[in-house]
């Protein structure tokens, strides 16, 4: 696997992976900072970031196509994040999203709050979640 910085060619390939996860972010990822993971010369997840201050980062969205789920894309997009980033990664995730919170959950970040009514279709709370990597 493969993980890089996007380019303009992977836009369609990101706009894909995002039609086919409606429950994750529909941040539009341009000005932002984007990684795909490549398999095979296929994109098949990616990692949606912004600076927010010198030493603070906040994940915009990740998401992994679906049939390529379960086979540590995520944990290497975000692995990658943490070795070349020092400080501090927020992000928010929506309560019902189990295995999101049990990846994030099982790579150091912790609960630090909850935002009522952040998400809409359907209306939910989201978990703000923080990283401190060193």
């Amino acid at each position: 696997m493969l993980i890089r910085e996007a380019g303009a060619g992977d836009r369609e390939a990101i706009a894909a992976i995002q039609r086919a996860c409606p429950e994750a972010s529909s941040w539009d990822p341009a000005g932002y900072d984007v990684a795909v993971a490549e398999l095979a010369g296929v994109v098949v997840g990616f990692l949606v970031t912004r600076r927010v201050v010198a030493d603070e980062l906040e994940i915009l969205n990740l998401a992994v196509a679906p049939e390529q789920r379960r086979k540590g894309i995520a944990r290497e997009l975000l692995l990658q994040l943490a070795k070349t980033h020092k400080g501090v990664i927020f992000l928010e995730v929506r309560e019902s999203n189990s295995p999101a919170i049990a990846l994030y959950q099982a790579l150091g970040f912790q609960e630090v709050s909850r935002r009522r009514g952040y998400y809409s279709n359907p209306p939910e709370a989201a978990i703000v979640m923080n990283f401190h990597s060193c």
